[in-house]
């Protein structure tokens, strides 16, 4: 019956790609449609509506276009054999079905994917899929319903296109060598300019459906699957993608990056190193004091009361009244691997991956545990779940800590979940631990996980915070109610007199909001207790950069190091703070409330951060040099290898 059609004798070979290019292109339109409607009030906010579905329908073709290109060359080429045309017939089917099924895997995902990080799946898809089992089964404890329709839907798109495919396949007809020769041309010509989908130096990219300040609606413009597609060939090139904010000469990039670090010339001895510097502590200790780092997972600024969200952490709310507590404090990124890397070694963060993760920084990168331990500290790392996620073991290892303890080092439990022991076991161990140092300096960083999702812990801990027991917010809860049990006996412990403590989260839970950098949900808790340090409130813009140089001040250690954040006991009274924010390919550096933003092939745009929201404001062309600056900086420090201690000196004597 459909070989008999004349629409299908015209198209001939081409009608099974032709097929499945239609039928996806209304898929994906009708997928973003969907979106749109979810989203309405903001595609509204910036008038956006044709907008996105005009990139929309382009950046589908153009997707499809690369799809197809290498089936339609082949079909225009295959000889007028029957068997062979059989036997391509099945292998179109089958990257056809692929494909299909890719596009609709993406689609249905993208819902969870944006109401965690706010825009549509970027790298950070592909990297939780390192470790597929945590990945598993933190989706089967949260998702279980979606996740068996999402196969479901799947199992039927896969039973369908290879149907169609099939059929239609069977159906098609060759074209005579003479209509090839006509037609073929032409035909890959098209299919040439919708991959491109300009005729300028530059094939469009995700640029190019870049028209307002909201990432997430400019991102509506194109699929999750070319999303996803771009983002993994940015991996390519990474080292370079900062390149795109704009250029400056390194010269001028390690001089602005020094001036804003607030120290003279004349304190950058080594060329090599050029961050390089001695800080002295505001008060020289004669016996240093140990550090403990806690780093609390997902715990943004929304659940801490006293910064302007829910009461859900009364526990740590009263410590903050016992030591130094920050109520303007950014974190640098949106995962856990961007919050060690800040707190650890105090590095600035790229559109690239992790220091965590990058070859040229698996040793001899700088880190507090390499330059504590010169000076004699024992250090380790103490994790609940498995170290290995996100190379934090191989990284650590092999960047000055002793010492990883992970669930594998775990004998005698409260609660074991999905992503390892809960909260309460973190804490007897490193209470155990940090006894066992007895009179020896020790340096210990303790990673929680409670509040992870599935968001698991043990029963009858906590008053729940509504229903059911496993959300983020009833997480949060316990996730302060095992904190403030440790401190309780922390207190009371020998080590405490010997030690500066810092509680502080990676990042926020999830990163909704219509900015190019959603910098209200930056906005995370940060306090230091312990020893003789007193109650304070510091109310200044800072970065988790900050924190390592601040904690060695307070530590009485004098010591060099190439951290460039600031040692916030001795910034000027005037001086306002200042942080760096990436999110995506964006990078927000804020000074006060005075905000940059670089994005990728875009000039750069200055903002005034009032209220939780960012508005347009006079550009000041210094600050949005220093800006390029601090984002070219790492990227520049990373592949020269000058982010490291100084192997020929000392870092405590001059």
């Amino acid at each position: 019956m459909i070989a008999k059609l004349r629409l299908v004798r015209y198209l001939g070979p081409l009608l099974p790609v032709l097929a499945f290019f239609l039928v996806s292109l209304v898929f994906l339109s009708l997928a973003r449609l969907g979106f749109v409607a979810w989203k309405w009030d903001r595609v509204t906010a910036v008038q956006g509506l044709w907008t996105v579905l005009g990139f929309g329908v382009r950046m589908d073709v153009m997707l499809l276009s690369m799809v197809v290109v290498v089936p339609t060359l082949i079909s225009l080429l295959l000889p007028s054999n029957d068997r062979i045309r059989r036997i391509w017939h099945r292998i179109q089917s089958m990257w056809l079905t692929a494909c299909g099924a890719l596009f609709v895997f993406m689609e249905l995902a993208t819902p969870s994917f944006v109401d965690r990080f706010g825009v549509r799946p970027n790298r950070l898809f592909f990297e939780y899929f390192d470790h597929p089992r945590e990945v598993f089964l933190t989706i089967w404890a949260a998702y279980k319903g979606p996740l068996i329709l999402t196969v479901a839907v799947i199992a039927l798109t896969v039973w369908a296109v290879w149907n169609m495919s099939q059929k239609l396949g069977r159906a098609s007809q060759t074209w005579t060598a003479r209509r090839r020769l006509l037609a073929g041309p032409l035909i890959l010509m098209i299919l040439f300019l919708g991959a491109r989908s300009n005729l300028f130096h530059r094939a469009a990219n995700m640029s190019t459906v870049a028209f307002c300040n909201d990432p997430l609606i400019n991102q509506l413009g194109v699929s999750s699957t070319y999303s996803l597609g771009y983002a993994i060939y940015g991996l390519r090139a990474e080292s370079d993608l900062v390149h795109h904010y704009g250029k400056m000469t390194d010269d001028e990039v390690i001089r602005r990056v020094r001036k804003g670090m607030g120290l003279p010339e004349s304190a950058f001895t080594n060329p090599n190193i050029p961050t390089l510097h001695r800080q002295v502590p505001k008060h020289k200790r004669e016996r240093p004091l140990n550090l403990v780092i806690i780093l609390e997972e997902s715990l943004g600024a929304e659940y801490v009361q006293s910064l302007g969200g829910l009461p859900l952490t009364p526990e740590l709310e009263r410590l903050s009244q016992k030591g130094l507590w920050f109520s303007q404090l950014y974190a640098t990124g949106t995962r856990s691997i961007r919050g060690v890397e800040a707190v650890v070694t105090g590095f600035p963060p790229t559109p690239a991956r992790s220091i965590l993760k990058l070859s040229l920084s698996q040793w001899g990168f700088f880190s507090l545990a390499s330059l504590l331990k010169r000076e004699g500290y024992a250090t380790q790392f103490i994790y609940g779940g498995d170290s290995q996620f996100d190379n934090m073991k191989g990284f650590l290892l092999g960047n000055g800590f002793d010492r990883v303890i992970d669930e594998k080092n775990f004998g005698e439990h409260v609660f074991h979940g999905t992503w390892g022991f809960s909260d309460e076991d973190i804490f007897n161990r490193t209470h155990q631990e940090l006894l066992a140092h007895g009179g020896k300096p020790f340096f210990t960083m303790v990673f929680t996980i409670s509040n992870h999702p599935p968001f698991e812990f043990p029963d009858g801990r906590i008053d729940l915070w509504g229903k059911p027991k496993n959300t983020i917010d009833n997480a949060v809860r316990y996730a302060d109610y095992a904190l403030g049990k440790f401190f309780d006996r922390a207190q009371n412990a020998p080590y405490w007199d010997k030690t500066v403590f810092l509680v502080v989260a990676d990042h926020e839970d999830h990163i909704p909001g219509d900015d190019l950098v959603p910098v209200k949900y930056f906005h995370i808790p940060a306090l230091i207790m312990g020893s003789d340090i007193k109650p304070g409130l510091y109310d200044k813009v800072s970065s988790q950069m900050d924190l390592p140089p601040t904690l060695l001040s307070m530590m009485g250690v004098e010591l060099s190091h190439p951290m460039q954040g600031q040692d916030l006991l001795q910034t000027p009274e005037n001086h306002p703070g200042r942080a760096v924010m990436q999110f995506d390919n964006n990078q927000a550096y804020m000074v006060g409330d005075q905000v940059v933003i670089h994005t990728p092939n875009k000039p750069a745009t200055q903002y005034v951060f009032r209220n939780g929201k960012l508005e347009r404001t006079q550009e000041q062309p210094e600050m949005i040099r220093d800006a390029l600056a601090q984002a070219l900086w790492p990227i520049i420090a990373y592949r020269e290898r000058q982010y490291r201690l100084d192997e020929g000196r000392s870092t405590s004597r001059p």
